[in-house]
Formats: C-alpha cells, structure tokens, sequence
C-alpha cells in the first residue's frame, strides 16, 4: 500500500494482528445474520478510498486528509454514522467523480474519529453489507448517492464442497502465517476462531497483497460460493511465492564458500601481524562479531558495521586510531538498534498513574490518554512532538516520569538549559581527539530500548555561538517527516528517532526558534489556584517532605486553613516550589523539636504558622485605594504566571509634559502616549477643561520599577488612571482590567488570560474587565477557576470608563 499527500488508507493486514481485540473483531454468525437484516438507508454520503477495498465484517483505520473526506466523515459522525465506501479505479485521481468510482462498495459503520496532530482525520469503520450505487445525489460538499443493496447468493450449509473450500481457506492461512516471519503466530488464533464462512472469505479477501483492482473484483462476485474458491486461487499464489523465497534463503545459508574463504584471509592477516610484531586482539574482535549476530540490524547497519570492523582488524592496535575505532564500534553495540519496549495499552491505569502523581493538567493528561488509544488502534503511529509550556513548578518536567511509567516506557532526560554547541546534539567527528556521540544518541544507549520517553528540558533555553546553532540541529530531532534518519556526526549513520515519545518544556515561547516552534504540539501548562495549591500540598509535597526528614503523619498535621494561610502569606508564584521550600520549613521546625526532645504542637495552628515561618510577607491589594485619584488595578502576565500590578498617576503645575516611569518598555509607553492623546481629543465628552492640559504636568508610574514591563495589555488600565486623575473621580473597588487600546478608543484582546485570571483571584479581584473578543478565552477555563468573579466585556473605552469611574468624587479632590 502505498502513501498519498492528502490521504493514506492502510488496511489491516495478517501482519497487523495483535493482542488488540478492538481491531479485529471475531464475528460470530449471529453477529453477522444481525447485520445483513439491518435496512439499508435509500442515499448514503460516498466516501471514495485511494488504494484499499473495504469488506462486509472487517475493521479498518483510515487516514483521511481531503477536505470532502473530512467534512463527510464529520457529517456522518455527528449523524448515524452510515457512510457507503468504494474505491477508486485510478489512485492518483485527487478529486474523484463518479466515473472515476467503482460503483459496488460496502456500507461502513464509523466506530471512532479521532483528530490527529498533523490536521489529517483518522477513522475506524467496520464494513456491514455490499450495496450498489444508483444514482449520484450530489458532489459537493461531498458525493452522495441513492443506493441499493447488492444481491448474494449463498450456499446451504450443507454444501460439503462449500465446506471444503472454506477448510483450504484457513489451511492456507494457517501455513502462510507459519512461512511468512513477519506475521506472529498469534494470527492464527484470530483465523482458527472466525466461526463465520463469510466472514472468514471477507477477512483473508481484505488481507491478501492484492492490488486494489484484484480486490474490487473479489467484492463483486456475487456468489459466495465463487467468491471464496476465487480466494483460495490467490492464497495457493501467495503461498507459493513465499514458499520459493524461503527455499532460496535455506539455499544461500547452507553455501559456506564465502565464509570458508574469508576465514583463511583471516589467518594470513593475523600471520602478517604477528610478523610485524602487532597484537591481533583475536578474542576482543572475536566477541564483536557475537554481539553484532544477536543484533536486530537492517542490512545497511549490519554492512556498515562489518566494513569498519574489517578496518579495525587492519589496525596496528598500538596506534591512537585503534581505540577510537573499538568505541566507535562498541557504541554500535551498545545501541538498542531496533529494540523497542512493550507499550501497555491499559488506559485506565495510566490515567491512575497521572491523577496520582500529578493534581490537575487535565489537557496534557488527556492528550497522553489520546496518543495511548490511537496507539493501541494502530501501532506503526509516529509518535507525538510534545512541548509542555508554562511557569516554572508547575509539574512540566516531573510529568514526563509519570507519561513513560503510565505507557510502560524507559524515561531519560538531558536539560538544554544553556547549551551553545551544535556538537552536543549532533556529535562530533570521529576523526577528532576526544571525539563523543551527540547527547541524543549517548541517551538512547542510556535508555536500552529506541522509544523512550525523552524529555528535552528548558528547550526555550537553548543559545547559539561561534561553535554553531543547537535550535537550528534540534530541527531535525523534532521533524517526524526527518527523524527516521537521524545522522549524528560520530556515529556516521542514520538513527530512527520516530518512535521517541518527545517532551519539552519551555517558560517563553518567544525565545525559541520559530521553525523549531512550529515542529512541536504547544501545550499551555498554566498555574494553579490557591484550592489546587492547597490539595497538591496534602496529596503531593508534604507526604513527600515527611518521607524525606525521617517523619510521618503522625509527627506533623497541617489543616486545609493552614495551608491556605502559607499560600497567600508566604509564596507568591504560578508553581509549588515556594510552597513546597515553607512546608520543608515546617516539617525541619517538627524534627528539631523531635530531636531535642522538645514539645510543639503535631496539629499546626494558624498561630503556629506565624511563629515558624515568622510574619506574612506578601499582602494583597495593598495599594488599592478608591480614595486616591489615578490609581488603577491592571493584570500582567509573567514567565513565571499571572500578576496584578498598579497604575498610578499624578499632576503636577507645569507645561503639560508627560513622564512615564517604573522600568517600561517600548509598547507599554507608548500605550501611555496614546491613552494622553486620547484625553485631550475627547475632552468634552469626559467633562475635562482643555486648558488644564497646558498647565499641569502628567506622570504616570507603575511600581516596583526593578522589575522590566511592556507590553500592550495596560493600555486600557493607563486609560482608566488619567480620566480618573483629570475627573478625580473614585475607581470602583475590587476592580481590575486588562486589553489594548487604539487612538479611536477601541479596546483590543489581549493574551495571558487564564494566567491574569488566577492572579486576579490570588489578589482578591471581584471585577475584571476584559475585551469583546476575550470571551472566547473565558469560555475555555474551568468554572472553577471564574467562581467569585464577574466578567465586564467591553468594545470602546466609553464603555470602560461607565463600568470603572464612579460619578463620587476623591477625598480632597484638586480643582483643576
């Protein structure tokens, strides 16, 4: 079967059969008396495949990539999940008529659809019954059609011919799948329990290696009878060639010409050596060759391996190139060329191992469960290019240990934090003094198996320099259409990397290459909540800090309101960490006491809290003031989360100049640029005298000026500030905001918004107001995280200024 740009349909083959009883199921003869007295619908959407013929009973994946195949099969998802299937007579066709359709085809059942990585659709469908096409419908969106159902005879069944038959048929199978070595012997269990003739003619039909022209004429015989003697025609066929290939491969073993030769080059090299006074290391070179027959090698590898062996042979053993030779074909040895780990397919326990290890991330575990199902359907899939993207101690890099025991994988890691030379990852020459595999090479020989799961730490991290561009090699590591053939620079040789779980992590993803970005499945890691941060500690980091000070639960309780009060009084942060270093505190505090012999309380109290780790630091909302004019609450976002910050302004007799401080950037003062220009073009409309302008100054800052700012999303919090300043009209409490402005006054969305979500929350907000447009974003956040908060959103900034300002005047308000 061949591959297509827009779709590749791979039906399932004897090689195909597995443990997996979803794919092939055993139809029993009241199954399949029960699905030809199904009604047949009068029109049917027809999907056309490329290069397979689906028949009545068997299961098949599809790949479907054209946009007809797509919105079909979307259609009849959401409908009754009946679609007529045909193949094509030409597969190159790209957009099929109905002259270029077979018109017998079997009518399908969709059993799943599931939404790949790469934008392709794949679908399991199941073949109930024949039926014939009548008449085109319609071609657009797609092609549908009336339809009847095809007539079949069938013997009795006490037809003893017919029974002879159908004994040949699973005869054959039975030595197919014993001479042909790529089909395991438990094929023969799904063939030796087919209970159905039908259904057994259908399933070794779809199975054969025919071309899709064969087939067709197979489904189009109309006796059963025919159809299965026509069958047995091309398994006697099949048999037969696989019979003669193995004949020639007992021949070409038993020929020890070739091997009698090379054996007596052998001896006179070693003769030569001896003369010259070398070493010919007959034993280690020996071991080398008994290692490289249990390998599971491709003849390129196993060729290339043999040359450079030779070439070791012919070595002085004295010399420097001698050793560099022995690593290099000792790492050859050591690599897990084609050996790859059992996969376990139980998804129910691998959601139990990520809900115990981690709390929440519910769209990366639900993406791990994804990839585990398609998975378990169809083995040969590539596997996925994750990146885990989001704030530092949220779980990024202890997740990818949780994801390799939930699949039954080996787990390794290499940090790129930092990492400038191109070597690390591609290796270097072997020609060179000190020469070593690249990083991912030397991980998988640290693995043992070619599908680990492999986390690539603080990929948005990586740094270039003279010695060459690291992002620019990791192109290739994370492209699956190249990372087959991975080549590393010291191995000299192609490396399957496709069946490599990848997992980054990144903090920005404004630092990492855009091609290299684009390679990847960005999944947004976003901070918790204060509830969530409270039950990992119960579940996760105070267990674990017990275990690891020599304590038990009986030794430290620490209550939910405790906990709480750590949070909010002591860290500050989209993570754990913070938290996890106070709890260390805390348990350090019970195991001093324990070992001094102390008293102390084992259940914390809030007092305790205090007394340990001293008074709370961190303090909400402590600017916020609606008695001050000018001061607004705004909502940032981090690399590390979400954070409110303050907008304050004043006035000042001048010329009418505006200052701007507090370590902003570009975008942002220029946000205040354009909130000044627009005061003064509507300052009637805000009741403001235009004169004032000319006579005072204006500076705005927003504190803790160490810490750099920019960005756009204050534009409409600066806004706010100066209206409030030049009214000296109170801001509504409990009030924060968030969104870009234009000159015209138009509010624009913004990013960030779950992260400036959660730090509203953390600060107490009651009221935020977002863009028009940001409600789509609201709409993908849990309710959960929205409980206690009220939503404003707005177009214009008349709107912003109706919702923010109060018509109350400031204490000690100023008479402009």
């Amino acid at each position: 079967m061949g591959n297509s740009k827009f779709e590749n349909f791979d039906n399932m083959s004897l090689q195909g059969i597995d443990e997996d009883s979803e794919l092939i199921p055993l139809l029993t003869p009241e199954d399949e008396e029960e699905m030809n007295n199904e009604g047949l619908p009068e029109t049917l959407p027809i999907l056309p495949l490329r290069n397979t013929v689906l028949f009545p009973g068997v299961v098949i994946p599809i790949t479907a990539g054209r946009d007809k195949s797509i919105n079909l099969i979307k259609d009849a998802n959401k409908g009754s999940k009946v679609i007529g299937v045909v193949s094509q007579k030409d597969e190159s066709t790209e957009n099929p008529s109905v002259k270029d359709i077979n018109t017998l085809g079997t009518v399908a059942r969709i059993l799943r659809v599931l939404k790949m990585p790469d934008g392709n659709t794949t679908v399991i469908i199941q073949g109930k019954k024949r039926f014939e096409v009548a008449e085109i419908l319609t071609e657009k969106p797609y092609m549908t059609a009336t339809v009847r159902e095809a007539n079949e005879s069938r013997p009795d069944k006490a037809n003893k011919e017919f029974l002879a038959i159908i004994d040949s048929i699973k005869e054959l199978a039975l030595r197919i799948i014993r001479n042909n070595p790529n089909i395991p012997s438990d094929a023969s269990f799904a063939i030796k329990n087919i209970q159905s003739n039908s259904f057994l003619i259908n399933f070794v039909s779809s199975n054969l290696n025919l071309d899709v022209k064969d087939k067709q004429e197979l489904l189009e015989i109309p006796d059963l009878q025919e159809r299965a003697l026509a069958t047995l025609k091309y398994m006697n066929v099949e048999l037969q060639k696989l019979e003669l290939k193995n004949d020639i491969q007992s021949k070409v073993r038993s020929d020890m010409d070739q091997q009698q030769r090379e054996y007596f080059l052998h001896q006179q090299m070693k003769t030569i050596q001896e003369e010259l006074g070398g070493v010919s290391y007959d034993e280690e070179l020996e071991e080398m060759r008994k290692r490289a027959k249990s390998k599971k090698w491709d003849e390129k590898v196993a060729t290339h391996f043999d040359k450079e062996l030779a070439k070791m042979q012919r070595m002085n053993p004295q010399v420097a190139e001698y050793s560099i030779q022995r690593n290099y074909l000792d790492l050859f040895l050591d690599l897990p060329w084609n050996e790859f780990s059992k996969d376990k397919f139980d998804l129910e326990r691998a959601e139990k191992i990520l809900d115990r290890d981690h709390y929440g991330l519910e769209d990366v575990k639900k993406r791990i469960i994804e990839y585990l199902a398609v998975l378990k359907l169809r083995n040969d899939m590539k596997s996925p290019i994750l990146c885990l993207y989001g704030p530092p101690g949220v779980g990024k890099t202890s997740l990818g240990k949780s994801v390799a025991e939930a699949l039954g994988r080996e787990y390794v890691r290499i940090s790129l934090g930092g990492l400038r030379d191109e070597a690390e990852i591609r290796g270097h020459r072997k020609t060179y003094i000190g020469a070593m595999p690249g990083r991912i090479v030397q991980s998988l020989k640290k693995a043992g198996t070619s599908n680990p799961v492999f986390i690539l730490d603080e990929i948005d991290k990586l740094s270039n320099s003279h010695q060459g561009d690291p992002s620019s090699a990791m192109l290739e590591v994370l492209d699956p259409e190249q990372n087959s053939e991975f080549y590393d620079n010291f191995l000299e040789m192609g490396y399957d990397l496709s069946k490599v779980m990848f997992i980054a992590t990144a903090n920005n993803l404004g630092t990492i290459q855009p091609a290299l970005r684009d390679r990847m499945e960005i999944i947004n890691v976003t901070g918790y909540t204060i509830e969530e941060k409270v039950e990992i500690a119960k579940r996760h980091l105070l267990p674990k800090q017990l275990k690891e000070h020599g304590l038990s639960a009986k030794h430290l309780k620490i209550g939910k309101p405790q906990l709480e009060k750590i949070v909010e009084g002591y860290t500050r942060e989209s993570g754990v960490r913070s938290l996890e270093k106070q709890i260390a505190k805390m348990v350090r505090y019970a195991a001093k006491s324990i070992a001094t012999e102390e008293d102390y309380n084992i259940k914390i109290s809030t007092a305790d809290v205090e007394k340990i780790l001293g008074p709370a630091r961190l303090e909400r909302n402590k600017y916020e003031n609606n008695e001050v004019a000018g001061v607004v609450t705004g909502l940032a976002w981090t690399s590390v989360g979400g954070d409110i910050l303050f907008i304050e302004s004043i006035l000042s007799k001048g010329k009418g100049t505006l200052n701007i401080t507090g370590n902003l950037g570009k975008v942002m003062k220029e946000s205040a640029t354009i909130a000044m220009e627009y005061i003064k073009s509507n300052a009637d409309t805000f009741g403001i005298n235009s004169e004032v302008f000319d006579k005072y100054n204006v500076h705005i800052h927003v504190p803790e000026g160490a810490t750099p700012k920019d960005g756009p999303s204050a534009g409409i919090t600066m806004l706010t500030s100066l209206v409030s300043l030049f009214t000296q009209r109170k801001i509504k409490k409990s009030l924060a905001m968030t969104g870009e402005i234009t000159l015209r006054g138009k509010v624009l969305p913004v990013g960030g918004i779950k992260e400036k979500i959660l730090a509203a929350k953390r600060a107490r907000i009651k009221e935020i107001i977002l863009c028009e447009e940001n409600k789509r974003d609201i709409l993908e956040i849990k309710e959960e995280y929205l409980k206690g908060l009220t939503f404003h959103y707005v177009t214009d900034m008349s709107e912003v200024i109706d919702l923010a300002i109060t018509k109350g005047k400031v204490k000690n308000a100023k008479k402009l």
